[in-house]
């Protein structure tokens, strides 16, 4: 299946968020392991949500340091994650992701 840089883009940013939301993986380390990304795709990837309007924060853990803690969506912009939830398997075989 030949998909555009950008369809793959747009999903790999879709299943992150998708990933944050639902509490499967709020962490670079939890998404590198569900998806087999880099690390450093991970993160730009969580990046990368702001240009979609996906607002992404880091929530540190309270007394944690070294950056512990978690990633969270606290808006979708025009993404509806019911959409995401319905398109779940495409979007991983677009992927190629498990």
């Amino acid at each position: 299946m030949d998909v555009s840089k950008t369809k793959s883009s747009f999903y790999r940013r879709l299943y992150v968020a998708y990933l944050i939301d639902s509490g499967l993986a709020s962490s670079v380390p939890a998404l590198t392991e569900i998806t087999g990304m880099p690390r450093r795709t991970a993160q730009d990837t969580i990046a990368a949500l702001a240009d979609l309007d996906v607002v992404c924060e880091f929530e540190q853990e309270d007394g944690a340091r070294n950056h512990a803690g978690r990633y969270c969506i606290r808006e979708w912009g025009a993404i509806d994650p019911r959409w995401i939830e319905q398109h779940l398997r495409q979007i991983k075989a677009v992927l190629g992701y498990p």
